[in-house]
This record gives structure tokens, sequence and C-alpha cells, in this order.
């Protein structure tokens, strides 16, 4: 046997341990009045199974006796999803049974021939046709209508520029004649155009909802709740997660389910934890939370966990294994973010309006910012609050049915998805090719280009999601979307992608390639003022002039132009606090209160800038030189930023300011009030940084009624419901750490049954697992890889195997032990299910009959 050089007193060790972790107290008296322990670690495995147990791995027989002596009221699970797998081992299931359909992305055209050949192709074959509603005409009406506003808002946005770039002109000395004021002019167009376009899209928004209605959107108040579901429209919940905060996630999905259970609709829905996590006490957290999830409402037939082992493509590719296993059992699916919360009403009513509107392919709901404490979080909060309305609705307006998604908290059709939106990875080589990162304006570029409509259900109320914590937090996240972009622009000339997702793309680089533009363009602004300063004058720059030309400076004018430009930044701002006044602000702290938090956003904002120019600058360099980025899930916890962390980051920007400051200063002391905000911003960045992420001055702001939000005045139910679930998740026991799930019999029994790989027999297989657990088994398991460990624990039998020899070995690593038995009981997953409450529902699982020896004793 393997443990022949056990030392004799380690079975007793363990049958106490068993017992200590037994929920039944006459278990507990029948297993140490018992003799399992008599003849080593061994037969006490064979004497819990009631069966004899192969040599390499004794333990495996003993695995459903563990969990029922650890869970027997009520049981673990129900049966199914608990069963056994074809070599005996209890096995839970956390999955409902394949539905595979075959899936693969098209590939991107590398040039015109290959587009000519595969479109001659599509016309003798016949492949590739759509049944988009949209091929045949059904919605010709609103798409005249949505072209005619497009074309309106180009005209709008041209001409502005077009003044604006004269006014511009005759600012500068040379009236835009000179190469360096050449260059001037053409960044102030672009970046003026930008400022025109928001402005454009803010004052539709502004008169959309003043009026309240528009016959060619989708409008969430026109569904009838009371109408019924068909029952074919089954929809799949699905969230996808890596690295995430557990409690967070699971929170947030308690509260959506409660909701949803409200309206009477849940048997229409499935939820699916779609995890890529690869951190082995993050995952073995996950399990835990979803087990005591479907255990506390019953819902092992409903709620299902799946954590991948090979992880691609990052969320776009666990979208994709779950559409290839189950996406053919539902009409819809819809995508929520770890920090994302739906009220069960919005999400019924994204169901009745796809079932509404046949040629929707994705309805994108507005999701509301809420449940931060930190200074800058709830600024942020209260800025999408305020102003994110009018953009969200103004944007609607020029794009109707080719309009954003945003990869969350909306709702999808699957058959177009599954058909049209798999994607390929970019070709070619270098930082912008391979996976597509930010997946979402792509999805929804493809399912347009397939015909079907991609709407916003601007009015449709209880979508929340939450806010970075911090600026350094933000910013971490706009890396990841600076670089996403920037790939997605590639496609900017794709095959059949529709002009307006070509604008999306175009729009998604300048949201940060503006960055960059705007720091060019104040270089080269103040390179002007060093040649005109320190340089001589050309007053006759042609040869064979008969007059001089004289360089003028008409501050008058720039003053005119600055005003112009910043009406156009901040009055969308004003418009918003007049349509919050209009409509009643006494949820928002009241009208002054609003007033008030907008001038200081406003203040906080122009500070923020020219921080975010210089990050955004950065990103867009490192992404073009071909620096990759390593992607991490953002904080969803209220984190304060440290001094030392501002220092690292925001050091350099500090003298950056200061030194342009004093060269300024230096060639032209009154140009400085003009470049005041920038580098002034600069050079107190590591304070603002520092001081606008404290709990304790959002905590005063908000006692102030300062940056209020509908969401605190008077809180969703959903969302209390998801603080409620929080707090009582934060006080649970931690779950097992990886030592404690090899060690812990009882924890080590839930792992096994939880662990996906489930092999045949095989010599080499088998061969390769004693070589891995001799390994390991004499390794601190502080050193253990985690992908090691990981392997561990997506299989059974390595599990097992592990968990034995650690128990019976001498010369097994003693950190094991010290780090693997816990001095409290605190490693099983709480929670009752609904038949120990005595509500109908679940079969209850078989109890535990202890072995013989036990029974004998105890009689």
């Amino acid at each position: 046997m393997v443990e022949r050089n056990a030392p004799p007193d380690r079975a007793a060790e363990y049958l106490e341990r068993l017992a200590f972790e037994a929920e039944s107290h006459q278990a507990r008296r029948e297993l140490m009045a018992g003799e399992l322990d008599a003849e080593g670690l061994a037969a006490l495995h064979e004497g819990l199974g009631q069966q004899s147990a192969p040599q390499e791995d004794p333990a495996a027989v003993s695995v459903g006796p563990r969990l029922a002596l650890g869970y027997s009221s009520p049981p673990l699970a129900p049966s199914p999803p608990l069963s056994t797998d074809a070599r005996g081992i209890t096995r839970l299931c956390t999955t409902p049974p394949l539905a595979r359909t075959p899936l693969a992305p098209q590939p991107w055209a590398k040039g015109p021939l290959v587009r000519w050949s595969r479109r001659l192709w599509r016309g003798m074959t016949g492949a590739g046709n759509d049944s988009g509603p949209a091929r045949h005409g059904r919605m010709s009406r609103w798409r005249r209508v949505g072209q005619l506003r497009r074309l309106v808002l180009l005209v709008l946005t041209v001409g502005q520029s077009l003044v604006a770039a004269d006014y511009m002109r005759t600012v500068l000395p040379y009236q835009g004649t000179q190469p360096l004021e050449i260059a001037i002019l053409a960044l102030f167009v672009l970046l003026f155009s930008w400022v025109s376009a928001g402005f454009w899209t803010a004052l539709m928004g502004f008169f959309q909802l003043l009026r309240g209605r528009d016959r060619h959107v989708i409008n969430a108040r026109e569904v009838d709740d009371d109408t019924p579901f068909d029952p074919g429209a089954r929809t799949a919940l699905v969230v996808p997660i890596c690295n995430e905060d557990v409690p967070r996630v699971f929170a947030g999905v308690r509260a959506t389910l409660e909701s949803l259970r409200d309206t009477g609709q849940e048997a229409a829905f499935d939820l699916y934890i779609l995890s890529d996590t690869n951190d082995p006490d993050v995952a073995i957290a996950e399990t835990h939370a979803w087990l005591a999830l479907c255990r506390e409402l019953g819902a092992f037939d409903r709620v299902f966990y799946r954590r991948r082992q090979r992880r691609v493509k990052r969320k776009s590719g666990n979208l994709d294994d779950f559409c290839r296993r189950w996406g053919r059992n539902y009409r819809y699916m819809l995508v929520l973010d770890a920090d994302s919360v739906m009220s069960g009403s919005c999400l019924t009513r994204l169901v009745r309006l796809m079932e509404a509107n046949p040629e929707a392919g994705i309805i994108q709901t507005a999701p509301k910012a809420s449940g931060r404490h930190n200074l800058y979080a709830r600024m942020q909060q209260f800025a999408t609050r305020v102003y994110g309305p009018l953009f969200t609705a103004g944007l609607h307006f020029w794009q109707l049915g080719e309009s954003h998604y945003w990869g969350h908290n909306a709702i999808i059709r699957m058959e177009p998805f599954m058909r049209h939106c798999l994607l390929a990875p970019l070709p070619g080589t270098g930082a912008l090719s391979g996976e597509i990162l930010s997946h979402d304006f792509v999805e929804a570029a493809l399912m347009r280009r397939a015909g079907w409509g991609v709407w916003i259900a601007y009015n449709l109320a209880g979508s929340y999601e939450e806010m970075p914590p911090n600026l350094l937090d933000e910013l971490n996240r706009d890396r990841r979307w600076c670089h996403g972009n920037l790939m997605n622009f590639r496609l900017f000339l794709a095959r059949g992608i529709h002009p307006v997702h070509r604008a999306v793309f175009l729009t998604g680089v300048m949201s940060y390639l503006s960055a960059p533009l705007w720091c060019l363009f104040l270089i080269l602004s103040t390179a002007l003022l060093a040649v005109h300063t320190l340089g001589t004058p050309q007053y006759f720059p042609e040869p064979g002039m008969m007059f001089p030309v004289w360089p003028q400076w008409n501050p008058g004018l720039a003053v005119g132009l600055f005003t112009a430009t910043a009406t156009l930044l901040f009055l969308p701002k004003v418009l918003s606090v007049i349509l919050i006044s209009w409509q009643g602000a006494r949820e928002f702290g009241g009208a002054g209160k609003v007033w008030l938090s907008m001038v200081v956003e406003s203040l906080f904002s122009m500070l923020m800038a020219p921080v975010r120019m210089l990050f955004h600058t950065r990103f867009v360099l490192a992404a073009l030189l071909g620096r990759g980025i390593q992607w991490r899930s953002p904080s969803r916890d209220n984190s304060d930023t440290t001094w030392g962390d501002a220092v690292r980051n925001h050091g350099v920007q500090t003298l950056i300011g200061a030194a342009w400051a004093a060269g300024v200063y230096y060639l032209e002391p009154t140009f400085l009030w003009w470049l005041a905000p920038i580098v002034g911003a600069l050079m107190v960045s590591i304070p603002v940084s520092v001081f606008s992420s404290r709990v304790s001055l959002g905590l005063r702001s908000q006692r102030a009624r300062l940056f209020r939000i509908p969401e605190e005045t008077r809180p969703p139910r959903v969302l209390r419901r998801m603080v409620r679930h929080l707090k009582r998740m934060t006080r649970r026991p931690a779950s097992p750490t990886f030592p404690q799930t090899v060690v812990d019999p009882v924890a080590n029994a839930l792992g096994c049954a939880l662990a996906t790989s489930r092999h045949g027999r095989s010599a080499l297989l088998q061969r390769r697992r004693e070589e891995r657990v001799a390994e390991a088994v004499r390794s601190d398991p502080r050193r253990l890889p985690p992908a090691e460990r990981l392997r561990l624990l997506d299989d059974p039998v390595l599990l097992s195997m592990l968990h034995f020899r650690v128990w019976a070995e001498p010369d097994a690593h003693p950190a094991w032990r010290e780090l693997g038995l816990p001095r409290v009981p605190s490693l099983k997953v709480p929670g009752r299910s609904r038949e120990a409450s005595g509500e109908p529902g679940l079969p209850e699982a078989p109890s535990l009959k202890v072995p013989g020896p036990a029974r004998e004793a105890s009689g």
C-alpha cells in the first residue's frame, strides 16, 4: 500500500478531523466510537465508502460519504446534479447537459481581391445570404429617417467647425499662412469638430428628453408588462468574470435573481457564471459562492457555473464558448458585467421589447452608475447620472437602429449572434493584431452588417453598474479600452460595415487619439510663442514682395473663440441641470445643490483633463509602438489612493507642468495666464488624485447633499438587496484556501466533486499523475505555481491522490498540514436549501450510512 510508512496515529487524527467537520452529533459519536482507524488510512477510506479502494487512490471511494457527513441536513445538493462519474467518484455537476452547436468565426478579408472572390462565391452558391429583417426592407422607414438626421448632424458639425477655423485663422499672427500655423490650424479643426459633434448630440438629447417621445425609437414605456411570455422565449443571463471580487459578484447576482423571482417570470430565465479565473483561491471561492447561492435559493436547476480551462479571446471567447455549448437552448442572451445589477422588471421588459421588435438584434440599456463612496467616484456617478442621459438620448436620436453596444446590461438575439458575431483574430503581428480586445463595438457592427438592428433603450429603468473608485483605477481601465479601440479601427474599411458603425470605430479612436492631438496642439502653440519671442519676425516671407506682412495678435478674438469653445463644452451640463430642475430635483438633493454640484464637478473635470491628456497620450503611443498590456479586472471596492501610488503615477506629470510653466513664463509671462489651467492642473495632480479618492470626503459630500443621485436618495429595492447580501457575505467565514482544499477531509471531498476533468483510464495518464502528485506532496504549497494548482483542482483523481498522500506519507512537506488544517470548522459551504425550510421543489439527497464497525460500536 502507498501508506506502508505512514505514522500510526495519522488514521486516528484523520478520523478526529472528519468527526469535527461532521454536522450530525449522532454521526460524530458513531465515527469516534467505531474502529475505522484501526487498520490505517486506506482501510478507513474503504470503510467510509463501504467498498474496496484502488491502491493508487484510496480516498476516491470516500468522497460521497465525507460530503454526506459534512452536509447531512440539508444534504449538499439534490440528485441530480449530485451523482457519480464512470469511476464511481461522487460528482457535483455545475452545468446543464451539453447542447453543442458547431460555430466558427469568419476570417477578416485581407484585401479587395479576396473580398471580390468571396462575394462571387456567395453569389454563385447562396452561402452567406442573410435572413436579417433589414435585407428585406422591413426597417426602411426608420433607416431613411436616420440617414436624414445624420446628414443634418454632418452639416451642423462641419459648418460650425469651418466658422471656428476662420476665427482661429484670424487669431494667428500670420493668419494661418506659416507652416507652424497651418499645423496648429489643422489640429484645431480636428479637435473642434470632435467638440462640436458632442455638443449637437447633447443638444438633440435635451430636446428628446424634453419632448419625451420619438416615434422612430424603441420606447420601453410602451411595453405591456402584463403580456404573457412566449414559452419559447427562454433567456440566458450570462455573467463573464475573471479574478473578480467574489462577494460583490454573487451579491449582485443574488439581488438580480431575487428581483426576477418577484416578477413571477423566473422560469423563463437561466443564469450562467462564466469564469476565466486563473487564481486558485479565487476559483475555490467562486465555486463555494455558487454552491451557497444554489443551496439558499434552491436554484440548482437555474443557476450554473463554468470555469474554462482553456482561456482564449478573454470575454468574447467566454461568450463564444457558452454559445457553442448551450446557445441553442435560448432565444436570447442577456450579458451582465461583474458589477452589474438589474431589476426583474428591467429584465422582463427587455425580453418583451425583443418580442415586440423582431427586427432587433441587440437592445442596449443605459446603465446608471451607483454604489461608490469615494469622492472621485461620487462625482463621476453624478456626472453620468445628470449629463449622461442627454448624450445617450442624443446618440440614439442620430443613430436609431445602428447604435452602440457596450458589452453588458444588454439583451442579444441568439441566432444571429451565433451565426454572424463570433470574432476572428485580426491578421498580422504586433500589439494591434490577434485577439480583439474591445469586442462590443465589433459585435454590434457585425450584427448590423447581417441586417439586424442595434438599439438603445435609453428610458428603461432598473439597469445599474459601478464606476472605478479613483482616478488611477479609471486610467487602468482606459488603457485597456484605448488599446482595444485602436485595434478596432483596423476594421474601419472592413467589408459590409455600415457607415454608422464605421463612424463608431472612428469615434472610439478619437476618444483617445484626441488626447495626443490636444497635447500636440498645446506643444505647437508653445513653440509658436517661442518662435515669435526668440526669433526675428519675417516681414517679407516671400521674395519680391512690395509690402511687408505685419504679424498681428488678436487677443480679443482669442477670448471670443475661447468663450465659444467653452460654451460648447459646458452648455450640455447646464442644459442637463435645467432639465432636472424642470422635472424635479428633489432626489438630486434639491435644485440649489444640483447647480452647486455641477459647478464643483466642472472645476474638477478641468483639473483632471490635462492629467488624462498625458496618460491617454502615453497609452496611444504605447499601443502604436507595439507594447502589449496585461488585461486585469478593475477594482470593485472603495479603495483609496496612497501617496506613494500618486507620486509614482503623477510625479513625472508634476515635473512636466512645472517645467512647462517656467518655460512659458520665461518666454512671455502674460501667456502663462492662458496656459495656467493646463500646467496648474499638472502641478497639483498628486494631491488631487489622493484626496479625490478618499471615502471620508465622499461621505462628507453625501451628508452635505452634494453629487447626490436618486439611487442614494431613494435606493431601488434591488440595490438595497445587493448591499444587504454583500454585507452578509463579507461576514461569512472565508472560503478554504488551496492547501485547505487539499488537506481538510470535507473541503477536499467537495473539491473532488466539483473538479471538471473526468478522464478515462490510461497507463500513461496514471503514470503522469503519479509523478505530479509525488512532486507536489514534497513541495511547499506556497511555492507551487498557480497553473499547477489549477491543474490539481481541475482533476478529481489528482486532488484525491494528493489528499491521501499528504496525510499518509511521513516525508510530505509540513506546510501542507500547517496551512491545511484550520482550528475552526469554517470551510463548509453555508446555506439551507428549500427542502430544509419546508418549501417544495428539490428532492432530498440520501443520508450517510456509517460503515459497519461504527454501527456495531454504537449499538
